[in-house]
């Protein structure tokens, strides 16, 4: 729903009928899933389906740059720039007549909206650990989950490219209570991209892995991740030991 009925076409990136915009569209349908912007809607309706007017009304640089510096970082996680054909200084400064944002994005939470800051982390598994060091890791990090990943098919409408397993073996929680260390470790999956990929490299199908690390307001950063394996044992001796174990402050 935008709000109207009508739109202008050609639109303004040169798309000659509804159904090339919603096929060309369906590309940022995963980015508005994650709700980069509170305003990334207003600015991507505004330029794939202006409203029937008499002239076209294009959004304010001030919209585009805000987006753009909220989403650009999330979207180069999978490896996309900011478009070229969304270059920001080709729209109108804010005096002049054109879609201005509806939000206030000085300060970070908005309304029930919260712009996410995007991490890229260059986690990869670790190997060769003792079971003392292991304990150590645990010890510093707020979170410690055995969780499984399997491999998804492609979809045009998702980013992501694993599914979280239904069971989760959490041996330390942190801040966070059970039901948002998944919605955490789900939007980890989403937007850590690099982070994923490192972990899954030498197992494509997925797999069940051992990740430790921080929280940082509503978002999880993974600092270790294990392979969870039958051959590993200082790492399963690790993780029988955690519940007896006593971390030194």
């Amino acid at each position: 729903n935008i709000g109207y009925a009508t739109m202008r076409m050609p639109n303004l990136l040169g798309h000659d009928s509804p159904a090339e915009a919603v096929q060309q569209s369906a590309s940022w349908l995963p980015l508005l899933a994650r709700e980069c912007h509170p305003d990334a809607r207003i600015f991507l309706c505004s330029l794939f389906a202006p409203i029937c007017l008499d002239r076209f009304i294009s959004p304010c640089r001030s919209l585009c740059e805000s987006v753009r510096d909220s989403c650009a970082p999330i979207m180069s996680c999978y490896g996309y720039p900011w478009p070229e054909i969304l270059r920001c200084d080709q729209y109108p400064a804010d005096h002049l007549v054109c879609i201005s944002s509806i939000t206030n994005t000085t300060n970070i939470h908005i309304g029930a909206h919260r712009v996410p800051q995007a991490s890229c982390r260059d986690c990869e598994l670790e190997e060769g650990s003792s079971s003392k060091d292991t304990l150590e890791t645990f010890c510093r990090s707020d979170f410690v989950v055995k969780l499984r990943l399997t491999r998804l098919k492609y979809s045009p409408a998702s980013l992501a490219q694993f599914s979280l397993a239904a069971k989760l073996d959490v041996l330390k929680h942190g801040p966070l209570l059970g039901g948002q260390l998944r919605s955490c470790i789900e939007l980890w999956l989403e937007r850590d991209a690099t982070c994923v990929h490192n972990m899954t490299r030498k197992h494509p199908r997925g797999g069940t892995f051992l990740v430790t690390g921080t929280v940082q307001g509503e978002h999880l950063v993974v600092s270790k991740a294990y392979a969870w394996q039958r051959g590993d044992k200082n790492l399963m001796a690790a993780a029988r030991r955690w519940k007896s174990h006593k971390c030194r402050h």
